[in-house]
């Protein structure tokens, strides 16, 4: 029963995001992703989905939620029965 309450977790949770600058690939703190941060009224970073940081830069992600958000295991988009 773990397992299938490990998998059921799974289909709903949300990829990593990080804040992080476009150019540099570099982590910023998350209210530099915030519009009106720092009397700005764009943002200066963009949320980065998955991957992972080494040196305050990132990797292996997207900016694009939708190229990382897979689902996990076991889920689908039909409703099977």
């Amino acid at each position: 029963m773990g397992v299938l309450a490990a998998t059921i977790t799974a289909c709903g949770s949300e990829p990593d995001k990080r804040c992080v600058d476009r150019l540099s690939r570099e982590q910023l703190p998350r209210y530099e992703c915030e519009s009106g941060s720092g009397g700005s009224s764009s943002p200066r970073g963009s949320y980065y989905y998955g991957g992972s940081v080494s040196d305050k830069k990132v990797s292996g992600g997207s900016f694009d939620k939708a190229a990382v958000d897979s689902g996990g295991f076991g889920c689908s988009g039909s409703g099977g029965g």
